[in-house]
């Protein structure tokens, strides 16, 4: 026979892990002023789930999913590897040719950490539901 607890969890009271909780880039243009601020743009550029836009230095704009970045030295020997949104390359752009940064796709990590998913299912329950199932977001 297995022990039962003897009481049950509050979900807003668990710990949670240092790095669960996302930061909401969605929209953002970050200050590329500095080497360090364009290193730390760029390492959340590679968490994000979403698309980016980066406008290079001589104008023209690459919009897509950043999939690696590399760190040298210096800029020119830093860069960033994306593959665009209207097609299936993969490109590498040093980050001494980019001019700016946005955070312009929707993040589709946002929200869906565990502690939303328990969110979810304690609220129906709180609810008076019956056969809660919390189902995954059908992917596009």
């Amino acid at each position: 026979m297995t022990a039962q607890p003897a009481h049950t969890a509050n979900p807003d009271e668990l710990e949670v892990a240092e790095g669960a909780k996302r930061e909401q880039l969605e929209g953002w243009i970050p200050s590329l002023a500095t080497d360090e601020e364009i290193h730390q743009a760029f390492e959340k550029a590679f968490d994000y789930r979403g698309d980016v836009t980066l406008t290079l230095k001589d104008g023209r704009q690459i919009s897509g999913y950043v999939f690696d970045r590399r760190s040298g030295k210096t800029l020119a020997d830093s860069a960033v590897r994306i593959i665009p949104a209207t097609e299936r390359t993969k490109l590498t752009i040093p980050y001494s040719e980019i001019a700016a940064l946005a955070f312009t796709g929707r993040d589709t990590a946002a929200g869906k950490s565990f502690e939303a998913w328990v969110k979810k299912y304690w609220e129906k329950k709180a609810a008076g539901e019956k056969g809660i199932a919390i189902e995954p977001e059908k992917l596009d």
